[in-house]
């Protein structure tokens, strides 16, 4: 159990990550966020890796003004601590407002994840 993403959000991610993995084109809202409470960094991620359930997709924002698609374990984000040792962070209260190519959209523009 990843202390991360709950069961729900793990059962939406792998649903997602078995639809990328057949070769689907979809689009989905993010499943969850992931932050650092003591830097910039965010990740708005809709998928993980069926064969793994460790490898997640999605919106990459590291706080430098790039924010990309890609991909991150969870174990690594595990054991991430930001500048005053504060650990990534599920947003508990996050809701997706759009599709993850929209934030994608907003965040290039922006040159970060703006919510």
């Amino acid at each position: 159990m990843n202390r991360l993403i709950t069961e729900d959000e793990r059962r939406q991610l792998l649903a997602h990550g078995r639809a990328r993995a057949g070769g689907e084109a979809i689009d989905p809202l993010p499943v969850v966020r992931l932050f650092t409470p003591d830097a910039h960094a965010i990740w708005l991620l809709t998928a993980l890796d069926p064969v793994d359930a460790d490898t997640a997709f999605g919106l990459i924002d590291l706080g430098i003004g790039m924010p990309e698609l890609g991909t991150v374990k969870l174990s690594d984000l595990e054991s991430i601590v930001g500048p005053r040792k504060q650990p990534v962070m599920r947003d508990r209260y996050f809701q997706a407002a759009r599709p993850l190519s929209e934030y994608l959209r907003l965040a290039q523009e922006n040159g970060s994840v703006l919510d």
